[in-house]
C-alpha cells in the first residue's frame, strides 16, 4: 500500500487545477505548471481536495501512484508558495554577483564563470558569498543550484568551494609530512 499515494492533496487559496486528459495544468499566485501524468493513475477533484487512486495493487503501479502524487503536491506548493536552494561560496577570493539575468561566479578559476538563469526562475546574491535560487518548478531549482555548484563542489582538505547551506562536508586530514 502506498503511503504517499494515498494522502490527500489539498489545495490552497487561489490555486486552479484543469485536467486535459493525461496532462494537469496548476496555476496559482506564483505562475503555471504543466505536466504529463500516466493515464493509469486516476485524478479526482472534489472541492479542495485531489486524491490518486491506482487500478491495481501490482509493484509498478504502487510506485506510480506515489510518485503522481508527490509531483502533483510539489506543483501545487510551487505555485502557491514557491522553492528556493541556497547556496554559499567558501574560500578566499570566491564571490558571485549578478549583471542583470546573469550570474557571475569568481571561484578560483582563471576566468568567471556566467551561469543564464532559464525562465521562470530568479538567482538572487543577498551577500558576495551567498546565492539563492527561486523559483516554481522544484526539479529546474534543484538542476539550476546543481549546475551552480557543480563549478566547484567543495574539496574535502580545506572545504573550499560551493555548497548548499547546512551541507556537511566531511574533511580528510591530509599529509602530516614526516
Amino acid at each position: 500500500m502506498s503511503r504517499i499515494g494515498n494522502k490527500i492533496v489539498v489545495l490552497p487559496a487561489g490555486v486552479e487545477v484543469t485536467q486535459k486528459g493525461n496532462d494537469i495544468t496548476v496555476k496559482g499566485p506564483k505562475g503555471e505548471l504543466t505536466r504529463t501524468f500516466s493515464s493509469d493513475i486516476k485524478m479526482s477533484i472534489e472541492g479542495s481536495e485531489v486524491t490518486f487512486t491506482r487500478p491495481n495493487d501490482s509493484k509498478e503501479m504502487k510506485t506510480i501512484h506515489g510518485t503522481t502524487r508527490a509531483n502533483f503536491n510539489n506543483m501545487v506548493v510551487g505555485v502557491s508558495e514557491g522553492f528556493q536552494k541556497a547556496l554559499e561560496l567558501i574560500g578566499v577570493g570566491y564571490r558571485a554577483q549578478l549583471q542583470g539575468s546573469k550570474l557571475v561566479l569568481n571561484v578560483g578559476y582563471s576566468h568567471p564563470v556566467e551561469i543564464v538563469a532559464p525562465d521562470g526562475i530568479t538567482i538572487e546574491v543577498p551577500a558576495n558569498t551567498q546565492v539563492v535560487v527561486k523559483g516554481s518548478n522544484k526539479e529546474v531549482v534543484g538542476e539550476v543550484a546543481a549546475k551552480i555548484r557543480s563549478t566547484r563542489p567543495p574539496e574535502p582538505y580545506k572545504g573550499k568551494g560551493i555548497r548548499y547551506v547546512g551541507e556537511y562536508v566531511r574533511r580528510k586530514e591530509g599529509k602530516t609530512g614526516k
